[in-house]
């Protein structure tokens, strides 16, 4: 079987690997470099602790790949599993974390629903009175991207897939209701299946194919911040939920600092957004930090910053699916495409493969859901 995947971030290349393992012959188009979308500008989370059963499922998959990466991959991926810390000032959140905490536990994760004093042993420096409770799992934790890329990357090329970067797909082609192959850097490329893992650019690589899909491209942002005091290494990545501030020990003290905060959240151009962090919002981003977190204050600096993109659906869920007869989906993820793509690579297999996906059930990831009267169950645990 020949598949083209289009896109080289994580999903575009564990997907790669997973098709290359079983015998198909792929080729990954990249426009630019490997991973210079999305991945590359990741926080590198990857949790369990999420509102819907089919997040959980997806972040179990994966962690059982994350678990023994360096084994099965030859790459250490700086996997630190310090945990999540999600906390909640309001009411109507503190209720929805019971039923997150029993969705989980449905599925075996062992998270636990905290008061904030019980929070405050996990995060010494949270400033507990703000919260009404909180939630932790010590599964939890994050992965250095860019290593886990080159991990999906390598072996994948080992299991002889063709990475082509710099070669930009301009076209999906199609014949007679069924999607044919590619035009890539200048070139028609067939095959059986195409792989839609663009990321931020899937909703036109959907178009190409006559698709309308509801992926849209936002901007977030994030500075590595050198605190007032030192973020312990042992420290969760600690979320503010209601306001969507976040931050998680970097090294040797400095904290990883991001979040949303604007009223609005416009399309991006994927072509054309700023790679930089605003000012405006760095200045607002350490505040909020300090307003949970004893760690900052106003003499809090930031030693750098980057931004890059989520590529959002309306549910904050990706597509999963055979959307139309030879073109796979795989995108969407709201800012959660690192931590699940081996889930997602091994999906992506066997949609191409077997005809249908059994490593766990994807139908709440199909795209009819949009069209459906009250079909769309929204993820909640999202910053």
């Amino acid at each position: 079987m020949d598949v083209v995947v289009v896109g080289g971030g994580i999903v575009g290349l564990a997907s790669a690997y997973y098709l290359a393992e079983r015998g198909a012959d792929v080729a990954v188009y990249e426009q630019g470099s490997i991973g210079n979308g999305s991945t590359e500008r990741s926080a590198g989370g990857i949790r369990t602790q999420f509102s819907t059963p089919v997040h959980v499922a997806l972040s179990l998959a994966s962690i059982a790949v994350w678990e023994d990466f360096e084994e099965t991959f030859g790459t250490d991926i700086a996997y630190r599993r310090s945990g999540y810390l999600l906390c909640a000032r309001t009411a109507e959140t503190a209720r929805t974390f019971e039923d997150s905490v029993a969705i989980q536990h449905d599925q075996g994760v062992p998270s636990e629903l905290l008061d904030p004093a019980e929070a405050r042993e996990y995060c010494p420096g949270l400033r507990a009175e703000k919260f009404r409770v909180a939630t932790y799992c010590p599964i939890d934790g994050f992965a250095d991207p860019h290593l886990a890329l080159e991990g999906f990357a390598a072996k994948a090329r080992a299991a002889g897939a063709a990475i082509h970067t710099n070669a930009p797909v301009t076209d999906v082609l199609c014949e007679n209701g069924r999607v044919r192959g590619v035009e890539a850097n200048g070139e028609r490329v067939e095959s059986d299946v195409v792989v839609n893992a663009a990321g931020p650019w899937a909703r036109r690589v959907g178009e190409m194919a006559g698709l309308s899909l509801p992926i849209a491209p936002r901007r977030r942002q994030l500075l590595v911040a050198e605190p007032e005091s030192p973020v312990p290494e042992e420290v969760p990545l600690t979320v503010d939920l209601d306001t969507g501030s976040y931050f998680r020990p970097e090294r040797e003290g400095t904290a990883l600092v991001g979040g949303h905060f604007a009223t609005t959240d416009r399309d991006a151009d994927p072509d054309r957004f700023s790679k930089g962090i605003d000012l405006d919002w760095s200045a607002e981003a350490l505040e909020r930090a300090a307003d949970y977190a004893a760690y900052f204050g106003p003499e809090a600096g930031v030693k750098r910053g980057w931004a890059g993109l989520y590529a959002v659906t309306p549910d904050h869920h990706p597509v999963i699916e055979e959307t139309t007869p030879g073109l796979i989906t795989a995108a969407g993820f709201s800012g959660h495409g690192f931590q699940h793509a081996p889930a997602t690579g091994q999906l992506v297999a066997e949609l191409a493969m077997d005809g249908e996906a059994t490593l766990l059930d994807i139908a709440p990831l199909e795209s009819d859901r949009f069209d459906r009267s009250g079909a769309l169950v929204d993820e909640r645990n999202v910053a």
